[in-house]
């Protein structure tokens, strides 16, 4: 009886895991569409992410360059 009540118990905790990373997804979805909908808000998300990575001491920020933008100042 107490592993068919453990059984139950994992049963119901995969359901509430399933459940969460079902809603997770549908707002990453959203999320997306938004950004995608509005270029500069994108924009502003990457600047906020730098901005929360560079709050930390200690922490080296890498920012890619366009390849483009390299080639017009090496001219």
């Amino acid at each position: 009886m107490a592993k068919q009540a453990e059984a139950e118990r994992e049963r119901r905790a995969k359901i509430i895991t399933a459940e969460a990373e079902y809603q997770a997804s549908q707002k990453l979805a959203e999320a997306a569409a938004i950004l995608s909908s509005q270029p500069i808000a994108l924009q502003l998300r990457y600047l906020e992410t730098i901005q929360n990575v560079a709050i930390k001491q200690g922490n080296i920020i890498l920012l890619p360059l366009p390849t483009e933008l390299i080639k017009a100042l090496s001219r």
